[in-house]
C-alpha cells in the first residue's frame, strides 16, 4: 500500500540539508507513520531498534568512535529503551562532523527528558500527528496535500485577505464533494494511517484499533506510569472520553476513575504526553474579567476516542467539536503558524470554542453540528473586543451545512462547512 502524502517531509527536508539536520528527533503517538517516514525520507540510513532487548545489550557496549566507524548515519528507534545512548550520540555529533541521526520514540515524557537532559542545543525535534484531513485526501507519496483553508485564514494579514477566495456555492464543487466523504470518514474511524488501507474491512478496522488500545496501555503507559495496576488508568480513559470538549474537573475526574485527585492530574498529563489528547487552556486576561481557568479536553483522534468508547454509532456534538478543535491544532502547528490556541467562558456563561491568538489578533470559532446555520449561532462572537486584549480578525461558525455564508463582510462574520475550511 502506497502511503498518503505527510506535510512534515517538506519541513524534514529543508530542515536535514543543514547543519540543523546532523541530530533530528522525531516524536508522536503510536503508529502515526514515523518509522515509516523515516524509511521514505532516509533510505540510505540503516534502521536500528532499541525495541529488543537482546539488542540493547549488544548496542550498549558500542563507543562513540565505534558508532562513528559503524553507523556514522542512523535511523535509530524507541532510543529510550537505552538511556545511556542518548550520551554515546552526544559524543558522536560533538567528535565526529560526519555523523547524522534520526532519533524515533513515541514515549514522549522519557524521549523529550533525555534530549533535554543531554541534547540540549544539538536536536532538532519534530512531531507527527495522525493525518490531516488534506493528507487524507492525497493519493500518495508524491500527492502533495495542501494547506487546508483554516491556515490561510490563519496567515492572512487583513480582513480582506480573510474574505477572498471564499466560495459561496459548493454544490458543483467537486473537490468540497470528495472532501466531505473524506471528513465523514475521518469522523468516524480518525487519522491512524494503517487505517487507511483500501483491503481493510470492517472487521479490520475493529481489531486494529482494539490491538493499538491494548498496545498503548502496556507499553507506552507502562513506560509511562510505571504502574502494577491499569485498571484505574483504564477507568480514568475512558472517563476523559466522555468529557472530550467539555471543561475538567479534577475532582469530578477522580471521582468517576475511583482514584485521588493528584493521581487524575498526573494520568490526565500521561494522556498528553502521549499524543492522546489535546488541553485547551482558557483565555485569561486578568481576574476582574473572572474567566474560567479550566482546560478543555479534547481527543487528538476522533477514532481513537471512539475505540476507547466501543462506539459504532453516529457522532455527536461533542464528538464534531473535538475533531474540528484538534484538526486545526494539528494543522497550525503542522504549517508551523505562530498563534497560541485557547477556549472561552466567562462569568456570565459566555463560550467560545476555540479562539487562535495570533500577534495582530484573534480568529474566534464556534462549532455547531448543524445543517442550518442562523444569525444566533454567532451570538457568543458578538462584542469579544470588550473581553479580548486583541482585535477580533474574524468569527467563524463551523458546521455541516454544506455552503458558505458571510454574514458580516466588516468583522468578518462567516459559516462554513467543516470539510470546506479544513480541505
Amino acid at each position: 500500500m502506497d502511503m498518503k502524502f505527510r506535510s512534515l517531509s517538506k519541513i524534514i527536508d529543508q530542515i536535514q540539508k543543514g547543519e540543523r539536520g546532523r541530530l533530528l528527533v522525531l516524536t508522536g503517538a503510536r503508529q502515526t507513520g514515523k518509522t515509516t517516514l523515516a524509511k521514505r525520507m532516509f533510505p540510505d540510513y540503516p534502521l536500528l531498534s532499541m525495541e529488543d532487548p537482546h539488542v540493547r545489550v549488544e548496542f550498549e557496549k558500542l563507543s562513540s568512535r565505534d558508532w562513528a566507524t559503524r553507523y556514522p548515519r542512523a535511523v535509530i528507534d524507541e532510543i529510550q529503551k537505552l538511556p545511556s545512548l542518548f550520551e554515546v550520540i552526544k559524543a558522536c555529533y560533538d567528535t565526529y562532523p560526519e555523523t547524522r541521526y534520526l532519533l524515533l520514540g513515541s514515549s514522549q515524557i522519557l524521549l523529550l527528558k533525555k534530549v533535554k537532559e543531554s541534547l540540549a542545543g544539538r536536536v532538532t525535534i519534530q512531531e507527527l500527528f495522525p493525518l490531516t484531513l488534506p493528507e487524507i485526501l492525497s493519493r500518495s507519496w508524491e500527492d502533495e496535500a495542501a494547506s487546508g483553508k483554516i491556515v490561510r485564514i490563519a496567515r492572512a494579514e487583513d480582513k480582506a485577505e480573510i474574505l477572498s477566495g471564499m466560495q459561496e456555492e459548493l454544490s458543483t464543487n467537486e473537490n468540497f464533494s470528495k472532501s466531505v466523504v473524506a471528513w465523514q470518514k475521518y469522523l468516524r474511524i480518525g487519522g491512524m494511517p494503517a487505517l487507511y488501507n483500501p483491503s481493510f474491512s470492517e472487521e479490520d478496522l475493529r481489531g486494529w484499533m482494539e490491538d493499538y488500545l491494548l498496545t498503548y496501555l502496556q507499553r507506552d503507559l507502562s513506560d509511562l506510569a510505571q504502574m502494577d495496576r491499569l485498571e484505574p488508568f483504564v477507568k480514568s480513559q475512558k472517563a476523559l472520553a466522555l468529557k472530550s470538549s467539555q471543561t475538567v474537573n479534577f475532582s469530578d475526574l477522580a471521582r468517576l476513575s475511583d482514584i485521588s485527585p493528584p493521581t487524575a492530574r498526573r494520568f490526565l498529563q500521561y494522556m498528553e504526553l502521549s499524543y492522546q489528547i489535546l488541553q485547551l487552556p482558557a483565555y485569561f486576561q486578568n481576574e476582574e474579567k473572572r474567566l474560567s481557568k479550566m482546560p478543555k479536553i479534547h481527543f487528538i483522534d476522533p477514532g481513537i476516542r471512539r475505540g476507547i468508547l466501543k462506539k459504532t454509532g453516529e457522532v455527536e456534538g461533542n464528538e464534531f467539536e473535538s475533531a474540528v478543535v484538534s484538526e486545526i491544532y494539528k494543522q497550525l502547528k503542522m504549517s508551523r503558524v505562530p498563534c497560541s490556541l485557547y477556549h472561552l467562558r466567562t462569568a456570565d456563561q459566555r463560550e467560545v470554542d476555540l479562539l487562535i491568538e495570533m500577534e495582530h489578533g484573534i480568529i474566534a470559532v464556534e462549532c455547531k453540528m448543524t445543517n442550518r446555520v442562523s444569525k444566533g449561532d454567532f451570538r457568543h462572537l458578538a462584542g469579544l473586543s470588550r473581553i479580548l486584549t486583541k482585535p477580533i480578525l474574524a468569527g467563524l461558525v463551523v458546521a455541516e451545512e454544506p455552503r458558505v455564508q458571510i454574514w458580516d463582510r466588516e468583522i468578518p462574520l462567516i459559516s462554513l462547512p467543516a470539510p470546506y475550511l479544513l480541505s
